[in-house]
């Protein structure tokens, strides 16, 4: 067996068996190696980003990691936009990156880099293997800090000669690790609860009986239910996996029981929606409009979310958007045990396990019919969206009207732009698809954004995935004409006008799709729009609509 052999072997042995690659000569062993191990399942992607943010989309699905396998420094580079993403989602993703062979790399060939020095910044943890002997323990650490608590980007550097070397080799070296700095990427912190003991998967955790229990004043979990009781203006923020299952269900409890508002941070990763499902009110992405959300509020409780904080600075905007005299209180963070944090809160407050979670009811909106707007093309979503969906969305500017109108559909997930790098949609949505087979994903993408990745259509229609595309199509960087007057930067005049203008040419989004393989059309009437969206979800394997529409900023 070589080196690569066991690269896969391990993997496998360790439950991950989804590769999303863009190879190049130093990974070719790996590459021959899938051959002779068929149940590693193999998906080529064009660019590594699109391979990137694939398994950001299959781990955020499938709660566990995917491999991706990316060439050399440059192919690492290619994918980190979609990492820092991935990153940010604390979505478990193993990245194998290839290497010049050891004796090769003292000539500084043309494609020699500093390929840890590219990985550490979106990668929570990164390892080089110096050794046959080590290959296998390194991957294995990979995938345990892959998996955390909290779920993380690892990557496992493995130069040629080792892969194509047979294991047990001797090759001068030790294999290398280098984990992270300890604090938690997305700037929260530890809470009360006991360490997890890994399961990340939304399940687990125990329920009190609703019995009253008694904590020291001053002790954490203490100041959270004396904050709760208190009767002052108080909110709770769900965040990471407190945004779906029995964690959200509990939250909603404790909030409604207690009178707090019950809020979301502003990306959720994956968030649990629909008829019967708690709907906490998103974070506001405009600071001013976050400001107001929580106005007023004298204690925000932090359930895996981190702290509210304005994307960018603006001229007389604070950074950290918590209310002054507003005390932050933080019940558990990203490697805590949530479901034994929510119901120990819970059993403080007396809250009973089957105390009442407000939730929406099943409601759709109308059929829409007449121009195609912003409102409109959002009831047409909501009127025909399906129960089990899978909702990647990008839709950025032209969206903001999708949430609401999907709000009583039939149980669905929505996955967001976590870490705010466009481009994360398309691949989100393909690797979305292929951890769940059997459900129907629906990509709303900006057509800005969609160029970035727009090589996803082409994995789609090879991996025969059922992905639905609507390109809402605005001809602009809509969010950057509306960025530019919030930064304080002035009236755009005819140059930097044009730096934010998609209509010279227009893209032709259906011309693209068909050119790789992926049904398209256009819509030209809400009325269309359903008709469209009906068939193309009724039908197995990928397609597109673009869909005209103004700007709404």
């Amino acid at each position: 067996m070589n080196g690569a052999e066991r690269t896969i072997d391990t993997l496998l042995r360790r439950g991950v068996d989804t590769c999303f690659t863009n190879p190049g000569t130093s990974e070719m062993h790996f590459v021959a190696a899938l051959d002779r191990t068929p149940s590693m399942r193999s998906v080529l992607a064009l660019f590594e980003g699109v391979a990137s943010g694939a398994a950001d989309g299959y781990g955020r699905i499938a709660r566990r990691p995917a491999v991706t396998l990316l060439h050399l420094g440059p192919g690492m580079a290619n994918g980190l936009a979609n990492l820092h993403n991935a990153r940010r989602a604390r979505t478990p993703v193993v990245n194998v990156v290839g290497e010049h062979a050891v004796a090769h790399q003292e000539f500084d060939p043309p494609l020699a880099t500093d390929i840890e020095g590219l990985a550490r910044p979106m990668s929570g943890w990164v390892g080089t293997v110096t050794s046959a002997a080590g290959l296998a323990a390194t991957v294995d650490a990979a995938v345990d800090a892959a998996v955390g608590p909290p779920g993380t980007v690892a990557t496992v550097i493995v130069p040629a000669d080792l892969s194509w070397g047979e294991v047990g080799e001797a090759v001068p070296g030790a294999s290398t690790t280098h984990g992270a700095p300890g604090e938690d990427a997305r700037g929260g912190s530890a809470g009360t609860g006991q360490r997890a003991d890994g399961d990340t998967s939304g399940a687990g955790g125990t329920v009190h009986s609703g019995a009253v229990l008694q904590f020291p004043a001053t002790s954490p979990m203490g100041d959270v239910v004396w904050a709760l009781r208190s009767g002052e203006p108080a909110a709770i923020v769900v965040g990471g996996r407190a945004c779906n299952g029995p964690f959200l269900r509990r939250a909603a409890q404790v909030a409604a029981a207690s009178g707090a508002q019950l809020l979301a941070e502003t990306f959720p990763a994956r968030l649990a929606r629909g008829a019967g499902i708690p709907a906490p009110d998103r974070l506001a992405y405009l600071a001013e409009l976050a400001q107001l959300q929580m106005a007023g509020l004298r204690h925000l409780v932090l359930v895996d979310a981190p702290t509210p904080v304005s994307f960018f600075a603006y001229p007389g905007i604070p950074s950290v958007l918590v209310p002054d005299g507003c005390a932050l209180h933080v019940l558990a963070g990203p490697g805590d045990d949530l479901g034994s944090a929510l119901d120990e809160l819970a059993g403080g407050l007396g809250v009973a396990a089957d105390a009442v979670a407000p939730a929406p009811a099943s409601a759709r909106p109308d059929r829409p019919s007449g121009a195609l707007t912003a409102q409109s093309v959002a009831a047409a979503i909501g009127a025909v969206l399906p129960e089990g969906a899978i909702v990647s969305d990008e839709s950025n500017t032209c969206g903001i009207h999708i949430p609401g109108a999907t709000a009583g559909c039939p149980p669905h997930d929505w996955l967001t732009l976590t870490g705010g790098a466009i481009g994360q949609g398309l691949p989100v949505a393909t690797g979305a698809a292929i951890a769940a087979p059997g459900r129907r994903v629906l990509c709303l993408e900006a057509d800005g954004s969609a160029m970035y990745t727009i090589q996803s259509l082409w994995t789609q229609a090879r991996e025969g995935l059922d992905v639905t595309t609507v390109v809402l199509d605005n001809h602009a960087y809509g969010i950057l004409a509306f960025e530019l007057s919030r930064v304080g930067a002035g009236t755009p005049g005819p140059i930097a006008s044009s730096m934010l203008d998609l209509d010279r040419p227009e893209l032709d989004f259906v011309a693209l799709a068909t050119g790789m393989g992926v049904p398209a059309c256009r819509a030209t009437s809400a009325e269309e729009l359903v008709t469209v969206l009906e068939k193309a979800m009724a039908e197995p394997g990928p397609s597109l609509i673009q869909v005209p529409v103004p700007r709404t900023l």
